[in-house]
């Protein structure tokens, strides 16, 4: 299993279960309400570490109770988190409306906001002992840049989700070993409403469109566009999925590329049976006995 370095945002998540999202305006009675551990970056540091890989992540949480209840989850899941800062101020949190289950999420960064060039620079050992780089946008763009470039330092391939969804600089671009938009977050990337067909084609092997139950897609090394079919399951909270999809594609890194997209088809399937963005993300041997049973 890879070595999988992490650098991204901690959350927590404030759910609200209810039959309808509301309109402007509207106050309607929900059904149920939760909190779950989330954050770009510590939902896909969850979802690798139980699939086996080795686990390691920088990012912040504020000093409250939120980070610390936050930061001792993480350490129960086998991640190390020795590069996870606690900083003044709150702890990131979301805003999260299920309904027919979808989702509509409102995210303040808080803490994550404070995850920096500098924290990155103070990490560069993880970087040199890591196998691949994972990083999303929910952290400054400087931050992220710096990580792409620090990961290119030391011959690392970066992986760069990016979402929420904002235009990257060119230069971020070039470091990019993949890229895993969904449609919408492809064309904001690039700056362009080319068909996503040709924007896949403009990087061969360089971007992994994931398309929901559809499964994935991308253009190969060859130039031949590869549809990577997704699993039907009877779907309960979809939040997560995504990071389940890239927390597992950095898991199977060592695998290649269509096999990783296979296994993160599946592990993403699983992770949307149950309620919680981390919820429902899967172990190695749930996600073989569920492999098994597509054969």
């Amino acid at each position: 299993m890879s070595r999988v370095l992490l650098i991204g945002s901690i959350n927590m998540d404030l759910v609200v279960e209810a039959d309808s999202f509301p309109r402007q305006g509207e106050t309607l009675f929900g059904r149920r309400f939760a909190t779950y551990p989330g954050g770009k970056g510590a939902n896909q540091a969850v979802a690798a570490a139980r699939l086996g890989a080795e686990v390691s992540l920088i990012a912040c949480v504020g000093q409250d109770a939120f980070g610390a209840e936050l930061l001792a989850g993480l350490q129960a899941e086998g991640i190390d988190t020795r590069w996870v800062q606690q900083v003044a101020g709150a702890t990131g949190m979301a805003s999260i409306t299920l309904a027919g289950g979808d989702n509509a999420i409102m995210v303040v960064p808080g803490a994550n906001h404070a995850v920096s060039p500098a924290q990155l620079d103070a990490a560069e050992a993880a970087f040199a002992q890591a196998d691949v780089v994972l990083a999303q946008l929910e952290v400054p763009l400087a931050t992220v840049e710096h990580a792409a470039m620090l990961a290119a330092r030391h011959g690392k391939p970066f992986i760069l989700n990016p979402a929420p969804a904002q235009p990257l600089p060119a230069g971020l671009l070039q470091q990019v070993s993949l890229l895993t938009p969904n449609e919408y977050e492809l064309a904001v990337a690039l700056g362009s409403q080319q068909p996503w067909q040709q924007l896949l084609a403009s990087r061969p092997a360089g971007i992994v469109m994931t398309q929901g139950s559809l499964g994935a897609s991308y253009v190969d090394a060859d130039g031949v566009l590869r549809q990577v079919r997704g699993f039907p399951v009877m779907a309960v909270d979809s939040t997560g999925a995504g990071d389940t999809f890239n927390g597992a594609l950095a898991a199977f890194w060592s695998l290649g590329l269509a096999e990783a997209v296979r296994r993160a088809n599946a592990a993403a399937a699983l992770s949307v049976t149950r309620h919680g963005a981390q919820g429902g993300m899967p172990t190695l041997a749930a996600l073989q006995q569920f492999l098994g049973q597509q054969a």
